[in-house]
């Protein structure tokens, strides 16, 4: 794929020239809902789950491009579930955007980044900025396997 971009279904620029497969993971179901809807009205494939023990076995299953990940998910933290698919998945890990509603400490940021997530998001957050930034990380994602390089800058 080149990295082109095209006009989006409502008329915006920043679509991807393809339908991106993404995994929305947050215990929150109506969070995945809204985010699965506005992903999906974009052209996306999107995919939810509301626990974190469904996050591996949805990411062996869909292949995603981008896994949006909230990081207090009860069971598993969003630290342990990036550090298991960077582990899996190695080189050919989708982007990971992690996403925390909960006041963090200015150290957080970093931990998400050492345990392998490329960005970090907070809540609450601008719809229209996560969707850019998904756009951004999948064209980021693409030019990294074609370079054979990983991770991302993890500013968001």
């Amino acid at each position: 794929m080149s990295g082109r971009f095209s006009v989006g279904p409502f008329g915006r620029a920043g679509a991807p020239a393809r339908r991106l497969n993404i995994l929305v993971a947050d215990d929150d179901p109506d969070t995945v809902a809204t985010l699965a809807a506005l992903l999906e009205s974009e052209g996306h494939q999107v995919r939810g789950v509301h626990r974190s023990t469904e996050v591996l076995g949805a990411a062996d299953e869909l292949k995603p491009d981008v896994v949006i990940l909230d990081l207090q998910m009860p069971e598993v933290s969003g630290y342990d579930l990036a550090r298991w698919l960077r582990s899996r998945h190695g080189k050919r890990c989708p982007v990971l955007i992690a996403v925390t509603g909960v006041d963090t400490r200015p150290s957080d940021k970093q931990i998400s980044l050492l345990s392998g997530f490329d960005y970090y998001v907070m809540k609450p957050y601008y719809v229209g900025d996560l969707l850019s930034l998904t756009l951004q990380a999948a064209h980021a994602q693409m030019e990294r396997a074609r370079s054979g390089q990983t991770g991302g800058d993890g500013d968001a």
